[in-house]
């Protein structure tokens, strides 16, 4: 026990009420889920929203998308950005097939030992697949608890603090409550707390330092991308989405003809990334990736 109150019962009333209707919400098919779950870490749900039936008319179950080429999958991922997602989807419909017969597993250390597989993508599984009774934390859910407890909480006690707030057999809807009120109420630049069901016994209440800043899975703020590295890799593979970059090209395609040192070295991190290929004098999209 860690001696934080478990958070009370009216966000689940709240969230029956205020629910967000996301197509991935309709299903239980582990997949599927976990198709959502790597779209969703790092980008917002309305832009996913428009890119997961897609992918799934693409790669219904993982054993299409582990014989697929991995180009198709970085394909098919364009617009979503963070590619090295879709090169971890991949990598881990490789490991379902070859490990556990092209289902997901459905204990949480089998999910942990799949690649790209994190704490929370595994415990969403769980949740959002099999209707499990246990605590999902991501950035959202971290924030809502922090401010609740009124302290910066460190991983063991922000998920021991979940775990115990789920009521018996609510697990999906409770997770999916807190999660809509992390990203709809409980924001992080500007929360409502006029309008939160926790505003009057959360210890925070938007008075005084925010104890969600550092506390377990809340994450800073993020370097500029104009300029960046970031930015020229996004380039650079969309390019070799249409067509093979020649080596001599490889800085006007990412955007900075006066550096083509830079260029070399950031499109070598790529190629040991496994999201790039140098064949001879010309980069292409991998065919590999298991």
């Amino acid at each position: 026990m860690t001696g934080l109150e478990p958070l009370p019962g009216v966000v689940l009333e709240w969230g029956g009420a205020h629910r967000r209707d996301l197509p991935w919400r309709h299903t239980r098919d582990p997949w599927e889920v976990l198709v959502a779950e790597v779209m969703l870490q790092r980008t917002g749900a309305d832009r996913v929203s428009s890119y997961w039936s897609r992918f799934l008319t693409r790669f219904p179950t993982p054993a299409a998308c582990a014989s697929a080429p991995l180009s198709e999958v970085i394909v098919e991922w364009t617009g979503l950005g963070y590619n090295r997602r879709a090169l971890n989807l991949h990598r881990c419909a490789v490991a379902l097939v070859e490990r556990h017969g092209g289902q997901v597993p459905e204990n949480l250390e089998d999910l942990l030992a799949l690649p790209g597989i994190g704490a929370y993508t595994a415990r969403a599984l769980l949740v959002f697949a099999l209707e499990r009774d246990v605590g999902v934390v991501d950035t959202n859910v971290g924030r809502v608890l922090a401010r609740w407890s009124g302290e910066s909480l460190k991983p063991s006690r922000a998920q021991d603090l979940a775990d115990r707030s789920v009521p018996n057999g609510e697990g999906w809807a409770w997770n999916q409550a807190l999660l809509d009120l992390g990203a709809t109420i409980c924001r992080a630049g500007e929360p409502d707390c006029d309008r939160c069901p926790l505003s009057t016994d959360c210890q925070w209440k938007g008075s005084g330092p925010d104890p969600a800043r550092g506390s377990a899975q809340v994450g800073g703020r993020q370097s500029p991308f104009e300029g960046s590295d970031r930015q020229g890799r996004g380039r650079l593979v969309d390019a070799l989405r249409q067509k093979p970059v020649e080596a001599n090209l490889l800085s006007e395609a990412m955007g900075w003809p006066r550096e083509p040192d830079r260029a070399e070295r950031v499109a070598a991190g790529l190629v040991a990334d496994g999201l790039a290929e140098r064949v001879g004098e010309q980069y292409t999209l991998p065919t590999g990736g298991s």
